[in-house]
């Protein structure tokens, strides 16, 4: 009997223990609180190869939340762009991604590389700055239209590829099939040899002005850019909303002087839905009150402007992101 009684006794006692413990833990919740609010941020930055924009523009930007950001642990991975960046952002291994918004617009809409694979919690920061749909021929070829292309062997890019699909995309704006033309799948190395050897007849290209692969032509051929009429643009814009206006100015190539009306796709800033609105907010604030260190990391850091972030935005933005760029 006196035997059970001890073993009850203990029993209470360590019930005792037990519950002042947790009473020294903050009552089952404070001590939790604090250690989450100082807790480590880990942002991974998805961007593309180390010899391209997308690499640097990414490194800077971790700077700036590390900098701006308490308990901020951000970094920038190096991946192969666009495409590779939409799946790693859905697979979860990256937070932010820098991307094409045309890529952005077709993984949201389940079109293009894109069909049956739709990704449908993609939620944009800002757009950055152009990628510009470049139109490329010899001077000699006698080409100065796009409608001139009819029964030309044109270079319309890598199948799959996103300048693939504005080359068809502007085609069309222009009533011009592949079944008019003789398409040449390309990339932009490739096509740049093609029309140095007269393989191709003209090429497409999109990426940021000036492009290697056009200074490696106009070094040792007169070369013409091709424009896109502005109506045709406008007819561009209304059925693809992350197409933008823009002129090439002269002097962009060697032996070229004339500003070229264009159209552009958008480097975009993106994230998912898993990403916080009041940290969307916090990493939108951060970047674009450090833009010198954008201009710092490469030439294209200067396009990118508060001004201009929602300017071709073609997904549903992060809500934080948002109502920074609504502040005045």
């Amino acid at each position: 009997m006196r035997s059970g009684k001890l073993l009850r006794f203990l029993a209470l006692g360590l019930v005792l223990v037990f519950t002042m413990a947790l009473a020294g833990c903050g009552g089952g919740g404070g001590g939790e609180k604090k250690s989450d609010s100082g807790a480590k941020k880990f942002i991974n930055i998805a961007t593309g190869g180390t010899a391209g924009t997308y690499y640097p523009i990414g490194g800077a930007m971790a700077e700036l939340l590390n900098k701006a950001i308490p308990g901020m642990n951000a970094s920038a991975q190096s991946t192969g762009a666009s495409v590779a960046n939409i799946n790693m952002l859905k697979e979860g291994s990256v937070d932010l991604a820098i991307v094409q918004n045309d890529i952005t617009f077709y993984a949201s809409n389940g079109t293009e590389m894109f069909k049956d694979k739709k990704v449908d919690n993609l939620r944009g920061i800002a757009t950055l700055y152009p990628e510009t749909c470049q139109i490329v021929t010899l001077q000699k070829s006698g080409i100065k239209s796009i409608a001139d292309f009819k029964g030309k062997k044109i270079a319309v890019g890598a199948a799959g590829s996103g300048a693939e699909a504005n080359a068809r995309q502007i085609l069309a704006a222009y009533g011009i099939t592949y079944d008019d033309i003789e398409a040449q799948y390309l990339s932009f190395g490739e096509a740049s040899n093609a029309l140095k050897d007269g393989n191709v007849d003209a090429a497409f290209l999109t990426a940021g002005y000036p492009t290697a692969a056009i200074q490696d032509i106009a070094s040792q051929n007169a070369v013409r850019l091709i424009a896109v009429d502005p109506d045709k643009a406008d007819a561009l814009i209304a059925k693809y909303p992350f197409y933008t206006k823009t002129v090439i100015p002269k002097g962009t190539y060697p032996g070229f002087d004339e500003d070229v009306p264009a159209i552009s796709v958008m480097a975009m800033l993106v994230a998912t839905d898993k990403l916080d609105d009041n940290l969307g907010y916090d990493i939108t604030k951060a970047i674009f009150t450090g833009l010198d260190r954008l201009k710092a990391a490469h030439s294209v850091g200067k396009l990118i402007t508060k001004e201009g972030a929602m300017s071709g935005m073609s997904i549903k933005m992060n809500a934080g992101a948002e109502k920074f760029f609504k502040e005045k």
